[in-house]
């Protein structure tokens, strides 16, 4: 009886702490002799529920997969400056894990490793082996390689009162891809370069017009990748940035660095506590109707409307939500022939609904909602449906705009039986006086 009671508190304990939509089990790649280096943070992540699991770079054993099913739901790697990883971490691997929907959170460092190639598969571009960020202001006695950095105030991942943080590592440029953003872009007045001759590098950028020039807001510290399948993979320039030497340290008199917050933030957005959203269910029907048809006639005005729903890491339940204020719904076939505003339904939490003409053109069609905004779950959601044109007995039986020839229709007819009789009986009178006549 005790055992079960004890089985139930566990349980009880595990749903009060498991406050991430994604599972509360993380996969922690360290080196065994670096683990007391980031206890602050270790004992963060076990304070908020989760359950760590630790490897070395080059052990087997936790497997990250097993049976082609992952094993973890987080993956955290603070092993930068490891060249030599386990058959398992790879590249490759690693880009299979985000596809099967594990979350990944990578710390990088200035020497070339495995994790710089990986780099590359997220559209991240690293600066040359060996030139960490530099930064000669404010003025202070640490140097140029450790800066203080001022968080944005509109970051919708980062808290808003969060004071300087301190990082050492690198800075990274962002490519192309759409899914990558920006979460902590670097100092204005920073640049990539040597520690020894960090000037050097500005002056021989200059001459080159700028050309290999590492600097100011273009590049970032702290980036993340929503990918499609819903997977969130943040990576950090520097593995300085996680240590407790560098979370107790103050940025000023009397001022606590905001290292450790920042930590927080980025860890519940990676593990997908915060920012998370999902279709719960569409719906479909024509006006002044609540049945779901799999046709539709050309001209019908068709209804539309989706339920979304947001996770609460407080409760660790989903809730509806109606914060949406710019999404879209589209109707195609192939290309979209309607673009249209989903608007939410006031007084209806997570309720959002439009009104629209089914297009004059027949064919098979998809209500489509994309909706992908950086830092919040992606939702899409695709239902295909047939427009058809009228049945035979579906069109109106007289046209207004057709009466001249409905007119011209009956004038040839009544015409035509007018001059048909008119003749006939001509014919009758003239056969009698013709047989008369040869009587007599």
């Amino acid at each position: 009886m005790l055992s079960l009671f004890v089985l139930f508190f566990l349980s009880l304990s595990g749903l009060l702490y498991a406050k991430s939509s994604d599972g509360n089990t993380v996969l922690v790649i360290v080196e065994e002799a670096q683990k007391d280096e980031f206890s602050v943070f270790f004992d963060d992540l076990k304070a908020e529920g989760y359950s760590l699991s630790f490897r070395s770079p080059k052990a087997d054993k936790p497997a990250l997969v097993e049976y082609d099913v992952p094993s973890f739901s987080h993956v955290v790697i603070l092993a930068p400056e490891s060249k030599h990883f386990a058959k398992d971490i790879t590249p490759q691997s690693l880009v299979e894990l985000v596809s099967g929907g594990t979350n990944l959170l990578i710390a990088l460092s200035a020497k070339q490793t495995p994790l710089s190639s990986l780099a590359a598969e997220f559209s991240l571009v690293l600066p040359p082996a060996g030139t960490p960020l530099l930064s000669f202001f404010p003025e202070r006695t640490d140097p140029p390689s450790l800066i203080p950095i001022s968080p944005p105030s509109t970051s919708n991942i980062l808290s808003s009162d969060l004071a300087p943080v301190w990082f050492s590592g690198i800075p990274f440029a962002l490519g192309s891809n759409p899914l990558l953003f920006p979460i902590l872009p670097a100092p204005p007045e920073s640049f990539a370069g040597d520690v020894n001759s960090g000037a050097d590098a500005l002056v021989d950028a200059a001459e080159k017009n700028g050309e290999g020039l590492w600097a100011g807001s273009q590049v970032s510290v702290v980036a993340g990748f929503q990918a499609a399948g819903g997977a969130r993979v943040t990576w950090i320039g520097g593995v300085d940035m996680l240590k407790d030497s560098l979370f107790q340290k103050p940025v000023s008199k009397n001022v606590k660095s905001g290292n450790a917050k920042l930590t927080r933030d980025i860890t519940a957005w990676t593990f997908q506590e915060n920012l998370v959203l999902r279709i719960d269910r569409t719906e479909h029907h024509l006006v002044n109707s609540t049945e779901s048809l799999e046709s539709y006639t050309t001209n019908d005005n068709i209804v539309f409307t989706a339920y979304i729903s947001h996770f609460n890491p407080k409760s660790g339940d989903w809730k509806p939500y109606s914060g949406i204020q710019d999404m879209q719904l589209e109707f195609t076939m192939l290309d979209p022939h309607l673009r249209i505003p989903l608007p939410f339904v006031p007084n209806t939490p997570g309720k959002y609904s439009t009104t629209f003409r089914a297009p004059d053109r027949h064919g098979v069609f998809k209500f489509v909602v994309n909706y992908k905004r950086k830092g919040w779950t992606h939702l899409h959601s695709s239902t295909t449906v047939a427009v058809v044109p009228p049945r035979h007995d579906g069109y109106p039986r007289f046209l207004s705009a057709a009466w001249p020839f409905y007119i011209g229709a009956i004038s040839t007819s009544v015409g035509f039986f007018l001059f048909s009789a008119a003749w006939l009986a001509g014919e009758s009178r003239d056969g009698k006086k013709a047989k008369g006549t040869k009587a007599q």
